[in-house]
């Protein structure tokens, strides 16, 4: 009878536990929103942060009426990749509305209000304002249907009133649906809440992939030398420990500043210590095989034979505790952002989201402000946890032979 291979037997072994496969599932969609959400999130504005202060705090599901009027800035170029991976710099400005019409080529609208008892001023702005740019500071003149203006570089234009009406209800009036409701700034909620995956994913993957070269180099050196160098990488492994952890990221980011890029420095400089200590005892077994002192007789230097030999052999406990690393990293990132050291507005990240919004919770209809982001913060944790689980299990020698047996 054919025999699978070792890898075979621990994928085999990893997919019957259904929670770890739950687990890897959610991992996978979370990759693929971080990714590529500014290609499907509504707001799909560099890190979602699109304001409208008139839209503040409305309630999941609520459907506004928004006109688009074109910005008369000039436009900022932008590559494709960048649409994709960054978002899409604003050209028109979102303005949310109750009511408009047009009277004698311009838009007469009122701003949106939930209240329906409140009896806002009407606003103004030309048809030809809203639809190009145009130079504001010249006439424009309407007869017999037609709208005359000038645009920036001072060109003369003259368009069909109804043309322009035609074109605006078309292009420029859309109805959006909030589907998670908007914080006290008027942002997209889900799209905040979207983008935000890329932050805690970002932060938790540099996190977990410093540790890694730290936690394996020291842990390599610990325990292929042993001696004095042992007792060195011991020592400073117990000294790191010895301090709480979310005290000794605070402080690494209270020297290296706020943003992004110190977050994750701050918290893989944190996790190693697991990673050594795990390699430092695995190191210790694997050291006196006979393979190793093959490697010695031939002649391979001590790296060589760390490197391409002992450590592919202690690859699995390594994996192990990376994906236990991913989730405390999630959870150190968003407490830095909770207490505004993380990753700076208007960075969406559910940490500075739940404290944006954590007085929201005893508001009747603004809880969800707050539990959406914790929600995703668990999820994501949890993910991690079963899939780290479920590595341990598979990769269990003892599993194995009972399994076997």
């Amino acid at each position: 009878m054919k025999r699978n291979s070792p890898g075979r037997e621990v994928w085999n072994r990893f997919r019957r536990n259904h929670l770890a496969v739950s687990g890897m599932l959610i991992i996978l969609f979370s990759v693929f929103v971080s990714l590529f959400c500014y290609t499907f999130i509504p707001d799909r504005t560099p890190n979602a942060a699109r304001m409208n202060l008139v839209l503040g705090n409305i309630k999941p599901g609520t459907d506004v009426k928004i006109l688009k009027f074109r910005k008369q800035q000039s436009p900022e170029s932008s590559s494709a990749l960048s649409r994709i991976f960054i978002g899409v710099i604003d050209v028109h400005e979102h303005v949310a509305v109750n009511e408009y019409r047009f009277v004698d080529g311009k838009i007469i609208y009122k701003e949106y209000s939930s209240l329906e008892e409140t009896d806002l001023p009407e606003k103004e702005i030309s048809l030809a304002a809203a639809l190009f740019r145009v130079d504001e500071d010249s006439p424009q003149n309407v007869d017999s249907g037609r709208l005359s203006f000038l645009s920036p570089d001072g060109k003369e234009h003259s368009e069909d009133i109804s043309s322009m009406q035609a074109v605006f209800e078309k292009e420029n009036v859309e109805t959006s649906t909030f589907w998670l409701g908007t914080d006290k700034y008027g942002r997209d909620l889900l799209s905040r809440l979207l983008a935000g995956t890329r932050v805690t994913f970002g932060v938790g993957l540099l996190a977990v992939i410093l540790s890694l070269l730290l936690g394996v180099f020291f842990g390599s050196m610990a325990g292929f030398f042993r001696g004095k160098v042992d007792s060195a990488v011991l020592w400073l492994i117990n000294v790191v420990w010895s301090i709480p952890t979310l005290l000794l990221v605070i402080a690494i980011t209270l020297v290296l500043g706020k943003g992004f890029e110190q977050v994750f420095i701050a918290v893989g400089i944190t996790m190693w210590v697991d990673v050594a200590r795990i390699v430092r005892g695995q190191l210790f077994s694997v050291r006196e095989l006979e393979f190793v002192s093959a490697g010695r007789a031939m002649g391979f230097s001590s790296s060589r034979i760390v490197m391409r030999h002992m450590l592919p052999n202690i690859m699995g406990p390594v994996l192990v505790v990376a994906a236990s690393n991913f989730s405390t990293a999630i959870l150190l990132e968003a407490g830095l952002s909770f207490l505004g050291i993380g990753a700076q507005p208007p960075v969406p990240s559910w940490g500075a989201m739940i404290k944006e919004n954590y007085g929201f919770i005893i508001i009747p209809g603004s809880a969800h402000l707050a539990i959406f982001p914790g929600l995703a913060i668990m999820l994501l944790t949890m993910a991690f946890t079963f899939v780290a689980n479920g590595l341990r299990d598979a990769l269990d020698s003892r599993q194995q032979i009972s399994l076997g047996a």
